[in-house]
């Protein structure tokens, strides 16, 4: 099995990253700036904005195995900091990566709350139903794990 990253700790307060930034901010004349990612929000935009995007388009397979994931349920949970969820998602490709059912366990109160009761203790980890796998999944692993059964003759080289 691949080496999951693990979760941080919890964060106490965002006060003194905050003051940080601010201070940078001062230092640099202003020209820092913080954006939000370019999909928040946005209609049909990628369920999976804060792990960046996968460079090669995705093939029939993968969209299909995006889908069938979808379809039944699972989830994969991650963090935006953890290049084992970049490289699980760039599995996919780009549209299929951006389509996967994510939760994002470290921007957002509610996310973290999210991931907590669903007892995830490292990243990536797929779960479905009672069935969890943590490190990063060919996608091999995650047909078979999932059932994903591909129709005869829309096999993609």
């Amino acid at each position: 099995m691949r080496t999951p990253c693990p979760p941080r700790s919890p964060r106490r307060s965002s006060a003194p990253s905050l003051l940080l930034l601010g201070g940078l901010s001062a230092l640099a004349g202003g020209l820092l700036s913080v954006s939000t990612p370019a999909h928040g929000g946005q209609a049909g935009a990628s369920t999976t904005p804060t792990l960046g995007e996968a460079l090669a388009p995705s093939s029939g397979d993968q969209l299909e195995l995006t889908e069938h994931l979808r379809r039944i349920g699972a989830v994969f949970y991650g963090a935006w900091w953890c290049p084992a969820c970049f490289r699980q998602k760039s599995l996919f490709g780009q549209q299929a990566g951006d389509r996967l059912p994510y939760v994002e366990c470290d921007k957002t109160s509610e996310g973290r709350d999210r991931c907590q009761a669903a007892g995830i203790k490292a990243y990536p980890t797929w779960v479905l139903g009672s069935s969890r796998v943590e490190g990063v999944q060919t996608l091999e692993e995650l047909k078979r794990w999932s059932g994903f059964r591909q129709a005869p003759g829309t096999d993609n080289p």
